[in-house]
């Protein structure tokens, strides 16, 4: 990438919505160096017994970090209720996480809860790597008169757990992706679902940038050896701002 190309986009945050002070305690301390906050308040759990987000409660106190720092936050949302929530909670975007996009009905219910609405849409890559699958539900969107709209490339699932990483980032088939979508959505890169631990976040970021993606969805929790989901792949602020530091010396 060379230094005249497109500003990136970088979002952060937490994993989930925890409690008030995590939520508040990690956006006081990242927000100067994001775009936008990531903020899980359901949460699409493989497990019945993983934390599954604080809920309905945590949309109140999104509303108040946006005006409080004026940046918007984004949540990931899995019924046409959750839409209907976070538009009355003034939250103009939102995510279709992988366990979603998987599933073309659940695709359908709330591209339909979307219609008339000015809602940007995220759309991650599905757990398993079927092209098909996530550009058809972008073309659902698209059928249903949202106009904006990106993917977020977060790995595929790792089947044979023969990789350091979580998810598989199958950067050809990302390449394939671009080639047979005729959305021309931009992509974002999540380099912590693909890494899975935090010591790999960088180079998957670094990978995104080489292959010329539209910025960062990553993970930062104010105390991540506390967090509740996803620990081990979530960075704290600090760690944060360096693999940004080191990212804009280089690219």
């Amino acid at each position: 990438m060379n230094k005249n190309e497109t500003k990136k986009l970088i979002i952060a945050g937490p994993c989930a919505i925890e409690t008030k002070t995590q939520f508040y305690n990690t956006v006081d301390q990242i927000h100067h160096h994001t775009d936008v906050i990531r903020a899980g308040a359901w949460k699409a759990r493989t497990c019945a017994e993983s934390y599954p987000g604080i809920g309905t409660k945590a949309l109140s106190w999104i509303q108040d970090v946006q005006e409080k720092y004026q940046t918007p936050v984004a949540i990931e949302v899995g019924t046409p209720n959750h839409v209907e929530l976070a538009i009355n909670h003034n939250i103009n975007i939102i995510w279709i996480g992988a366990r979603t996009t998987v599933n073309p009905f659940y695709v359908e219910e709330i591209a339909k809860s979307l219609e008339g609405s000015d809602i940007e849409v995220w759309v991650k890559n599905p757990i398993i790597a079927d092209l098909k699958l996530w550009i058809g539900a972008i073309e659902r969107f698209k059928k249903r008169g949202v106009k904006k709209i990106k993917a977020i490339h977060r790995g595929f699932f790792n089947e044979k757990k023969n990789s350091i990483y979580r998810n598989l980032p199958y950067w050809k088939l990302l390449k394939d992706f671009i080639k047979l979508s005729p959305h021309n959505s931009p992509i974002i890169c999540d380099p912590s679902h693909i890494a899975g631990q935090k010591k790999y976040v960088y180079e998957i970021a670094e990978k995104a940038y080489e292959n010329h993606l539209g910025g960062l969805m990553l993970e930062v929790h104010c105390n991540p050896s506390q967090a509740l989901s996803d620990k081990k792949q979530q960075l704290n602020p600090e760690e944060f701002k360096r693999l940004l530091s080191r990212l804009n010396e280089k690219y």
